[in-house]
């Protein structure tokens, strides 16, 4: 089953008086639901709980929201993330009229495998990670596949013209942008030159330490 054949859903509870810090000690993250037809309202739902939907599900899936005998359908936007724990600490929860195209970044999924990488030593190059669209929320994709099959040399590329859109999905990003290509691999003088270049960096980088060691001893004292 495909993530758009499913509907997630993420039991949510009024947030209240309670500060941030305490709610996160509580193992909650605060969000702030807004959008079509609907009052901001401050809301809390436990961090395991959210954390794995936005991991599975990203910014490009809707997620029913529940609190109490409500239910809504909304996208993920603004997350922010926790840079040690990759917990989400805060979330905006924006509320979706399902008749109304939205436009939002899909993540591009690369399968596949590349002539040009696998056959003749090269390193493929993703030129972007997600390209902008234009659809129905219903009709949103969760990510878009393409497939490097056709990098048969180092001269070939991939566009986003090359990108096979779902139905009912449009493009807003520029056609003619490289997603991805496979560069030559270095030759055994590139690769000399660039240990050279290397090797006089760290001695540069050493002499300049060493003076500035220098520098920072203490004067003589004039006798």
């Amino acid at each position: 089953m495909t993530h758009a054949e499913i509907t997630p859903t993420l039991t949510v509870t009024l947030r209240g008086d309670i500060k941030t810090k305490a709610l996160r000690r509580e193992g909650l993250v605060p969000m702030e639901l807004y959008g079509h037809g609907k009052d901001n309202r401050h809301l809390v739902a436990p961090v395991k709980d959210v954390t794995k939907l936005y991991r599975t599900f990203g910014e490009t899936t809707l997620i029913e929201v529940i609190e109490g005998e409500n239910k809504v359908k909304v996208l993920f936007t603004e997350a922010q993330i926790h840079p040690m724990t990759h917990n989400l600490v805060h979330l905006d929860l924006h509320a979706v009229n399902l008749k109304e195209k939205v436009t939002a970044q899909v993540p591009i999924s690369f399968v596949g495998v590349s002539p040009a990488v696998d056959g003749l030593g090269g390193t493929l190059i993703e030129s972007k990670q997600e390209v902008e669209v234009e659809c129905l929320p219903t009709d949103l994709p969760h990510e878009l596949e393409v497939d490097i099959t056709s990098l048969a040399t180092f001269d070939d590329v991939l566009r986003i013209s090359d990108i096979t859109l779902p139905a009912g999905v449009e493009l807003i990003s520029e056609p003619d942008e490289v997603i991805a290509s496979v560069q030559e691999p270095r030759s055994e003088e590139e690769l000399a030159a660039l240990d050279e270049k290397i090797e006089e960096v760290d001695v540069e980088e050493a002499v300049a330490v060493e003076e500035k060691g220098k520098d920072d001893e203490p004067a003589a004292d004039a006798e």
